[in-house]
């Protein structure tokens, strides 16, 4: 049995729209993959400020507890 003209263009749209519903998927699982990422490092980032700080502080207290240095 033969196909019809409109089965195969139907065929041809429907694997058309399911290639570009695919493609749209992967560029979209990159995107949020790229935007997680970034979300990490920038947290990672603020946490190492925030030591950073909080050592300052710790070393500023430290400093004026025994402003000589002595110990």
């Amino acid at each position: 049995m033969a196909l019809s003209r409109r089965e195969i263009r139907k065929d041809a749209i429907q694997q058309s729209a399911e290639a570009a519903i695919a493609t749209c998927s992967h560029v979209a699982a990159i995107l949020f993959e790229s935007v997680r990422k970034i979300t990490t490092e920038v947290g990672t980032f603020a946490t190492e400020i925030f030591e950073i700080r909080e050592a300052s502080r710790r070393a500023e207290n430290d400093e004026g507890a025994n402003p000589q240095g002595n110990q």
